[in-house]
């Protein structure tokens, strides 16, 4: 075989597949991406990407001590301040103190409670003490004096005794 012959066979080859690559890319439409409601969960708010940003900035905490007025992991939190602090980090401003946050909050039903709203407690008779809920029971918080940012369960008697309200800045 010469020359012309392998011309030949690779234009008898080569270009009909060429054809039919580019006809194929050219007519497939674009994939998007579908939501079947049936299988998937629904497209995440920018309300969840928000409550999941203040519990990872305040579970970041766990182990910081307490401090009374404290707001920053530097010097230390307070209950109300760990609130302020890890809402703030979610670009939602909150009142400092634990009674201007029960006050400003939007009050929420137990049975609508979700990550990231705030359990307010009664301490020595009077709603003194605010945490973040995190789901399945459990919330964190900065104690007390000598205490470090930890987490408990709601269904403890003695926070479960206590338990005033509950509110959400969402």
């Amino acid at each position: 075989m010469n020359i012309r012959h392998y011309r030949l066979i690779y234009r008898l080859i080569a270009y009909p597949c060429s054809i039919i690559m580019l006809i194929g890319c050219v007519s497939m439409p674009p994939s998007k991406p579908v939501y079947d409601h049936h299988t998937q969960a629904p497209p995440e708010t920018i309300d969840d990407y928000r409550r999941r940003q203040i519990i990872r900035t305040a579970t970041a905490m766990i182990g910081k001590p307490y401090r009374y007025g404290g707001t920053t992991p530097e010097q230390g939190f307070d209950c109300s301040g760990l609130v302020q602090f890890s809402h703030n980090q979610a670009g939602i401003r909150v009142p400092r103190t634990a009674a201007q946050q029960l006050q400003n909050a939007k009050s929420v039903d137990f049975n609508r409670l979700q990550p990231g709203d705030l359990l307010f407690f009664r301490i020595n008779g009077k709603p003194t003490h605010v945490t973040i809920y995190l789901g399945g029971g459990e919330f964190i918080h900065a104690p007390s004096s000598g205490g470090r940012v930890r987490t408990e369960q709601v269904s403890k008697p003695y926070w479960r005794e206590r338990l005033y309200g509950i509110g959400s800045f969402f």
